[in-house]
């Protein structure tokens, strides 16, 4: 398994940040960690890229899939995170009709990635980040899943997964 920095109970600094492009937007903005996460319930998921296999065909859609069920758990936000671009990230939602239930947050520059130490190294294509999902309350990490480092591992950063940890962290 990778290396990793961050853990359940961590807080994510505020001055993190993404890049952001809407729909009917011609320039990506900075979005900061805090605008994401400060007084909000979100559910975050890491991919290690858009347009690829896993990612497209299994991460993405399941997670819009779920999205009411998410909602009824009181989560006010789904996102993603990757090391692309914004522009890429945009049209990747569109592509699965994610635009308006996941937040497609690039981290080209790996700052967020690097920050919370959940960076892989891949064969042709480089650094990109780890797949993950976490639960994030008010800045406050309250689960965390990590897949061992690879395109392929796909087994807890799923979505179904965190609806059933998130049903268990309701009854505690």
């Amino acid at each position: 398994m990778a290396q990793t920095k961050v853990k359940v109970g961590d807080k994510i600094s505020e001055n993190l940040y993404f890049g952001l492009l809407n729909n009917n937007e011609e320039e990506p903005k900075k979005i900061t960690a805090g605008e994401v996460f400060k007084g909000k319930k979100v559910v975050l998921f890491g991919i290690p890229g858009a347009f690829t296999s896993v990612c497209s065909s299994k991460h993405l859609p399941q997670f819009v899939e779920n999205f009411d069920k998410f909602k009824t758990k009181g989560i006010d936000t789904i996102a993603c995170t990757a090391v692309n671009d914004p522009y890429v990230l945009r049209e990747w939602a569109n592509a699965h009709k994610a635009d308006s239930k996941v937040l497609m947050l690039g981290d080209g520059e790996l700052s967020f990635h690097c920050a919370l130490g959940l960076t892989q190294n891949l064969p042709f294509a480089g650094e990109r980040g780890l797949r993950f999902s976490m639960f994030v309350d008010n800045c406050i990490i309250k689960l965390l899943n990590i897949e061992d480092p690879g395109p392929l591992n796909y087994k807890i950063s799923g979505p179904e997964n965190m609806l059933k940890q998130l049903g268990e962290l309701e009854k505690k």
